[in-house]
């Protein structure tokens, strides 16, 4: 066999290539510091209709408000961050 090579097989691993830094340090961030979520609606039927002051509706108006501040200084920081539905 004067001439002739043997074959020889290469193992070729294919895979998804690694993420860069920058975008598992995004990953991070978000992790440790989530997006704000929205306080739950108060039901309809836990109001007692007395005229609470403060009523449990405008408790949830207060909570909507710190919700807000808080959601826009989350965007803020993460600019580039896609809001997440829930």
């Amino acid at each position: 066999m004067q001439g002739t090579f043997p074959l020889r097989r290469h193992n070729v691993v294919m895979s998804t290539p690694a993420p860069s830094l920058p975008l598992l340090d995004a990953a991070a961030d978000l992790a440790a510091d989530p997006m704000p979520q929205p306080p739950p609606e108060p039901d309809f039927d836990a109001c007692c209709g007395n005229g609470c002051d403060p009523c449990i509706f405008d408790l949830h108006d207060l909570e909507m408000d710190r919700y807000r501040q808080a959601l826009r200084a989350w965007r803020e920081r993460h600019p580039d961050a896609t809001p997440q539905r829930p």
